[in-house]
């Protein structure tokens, strides 16, 4: 009896052993499958002096994608299309998404601001992104509804064109979207209720929405499906404030639509470096946070 009592403790400890590394096995994998970016204008000091080697450092701290801020003339951060491409690449990390744009033309203007389009959104084929985005709008679109139907009409057009390309066209909110309201509408609404959504999907700045006053859920639930990237952010790094609510976000993320989360960071209470490493660390140990929403 003591022979086969040994014998099965044995084997009790060895299955134990097998489930824990198990365990951890798929815990690793699903911590190697999260598909998480960062938006480069959170590195804009560095990125303006060391491009490359800044986005050496951000790859090595384990980030599988980046957002560029940086495109301008044909370039990205003063490097041709397929340099930057190969840069980011050779850092273990892909270019899905990147920020740029104009201001809504005039009738005597839209042929040309069409023609920067057209430039633009070759370049961006030749680095591979998946997603344009547009981070702002004038004044004008603040000020009027006439203003802000021009914007919608040309964000439309603008989307066209680049589903045209096989890149989809979205736009990136800050808080005045949801301060300012025409005839009781807010500026965020009027937009979702009028661009095409065939054409035009959203960048949502879970952030900037609270800033504005806004709980980012009850958009995932008014407009679900049409927040097809986030902008993970908070008012330093992730989870200092104590105001975002991450996890019930996360959690409503399916039906928001969302598919790449990016983290972005605009104040820092460290080296912005470190900044950018500890909120990578936060999502990556976040158990609300799913391996992957890019299926």
């Amino acid at each position: 009896m003591k022979k086969i009592t040994k014998i099965s403790a044995q084997l009790v400890i060895a299955a134990v052993a097998v489930f824990l590394l198990n365990s951890l096995s798929s815990c690793t994998q699903q911590q190697q499958e999260k598909e998480i970016g960062l938006q480069l204008y959170s590195l804009r000091d560095t990125m303006g002096k060391a491009p490359k080697a800044t986005i050496e450092k951000v790859g090595e701290i384990g980030y599988t994608f980046v957002e560029p801020a940086g495109y301008g003339d044909g370039k990205f951060y003063g490097m041709e299309p397929k340099e930057f491409k190969k840069v980011v690449n050779d850092a273990g990390m892909e270019v899905i998404s990147s920020h740029t744009g104009r201001p809504a033309p005039d009738s005597a203007n839209w042929d040309k601001t069409m023609e920067w389009w057209d430039q633009c959104i070759q370049a961006h084929k030749e680095v591979g992104v998946d997603y344009i985005v547009q981070p702002f709008m004038g004044k004008d679109a603040y000020n009027s509804l006439e203003g802000l139907k021009r914007y919608v009409k040309y964000f439309n057009a603008v989307g066209e064109k680049c589903n045209e390309a096989g890149i989809k066209f979205g736009y990136h909110n800050h808080d005045q979207e949801f301060t300012t309201e025409f005839n009781g509408t807010k500026i965020y609404d009027y937009m979702l209720q009028n661009t095409d959504s065939d054409k035009v999907f959203f960048q949502i700045d879970l952030y900037w929405a609270v800033e504005g006053g806004v709980d980012p859920v009850s958009y995932f639930e008014e407009y679900p499906g049409r927040f097809t990237l986030w902008h993970v952010k908070d008012e330093a790094e992730l989870g200092e404030s104590g105001m975002m609510d991450f996890e019930n976000y996360f959690q409503n993320a399916e039906q928001s639509g969302m598919q790449y989360q990016i983290v972005e960071i605009e104040e820092y209470n460290f080296d912005p470096i470190v900044s950018v490493e500890k909120c990578h660390d936060f999502l990556m140990n976040a158990d609300y946070v799913k391996a992957s929403y890019s299926d």
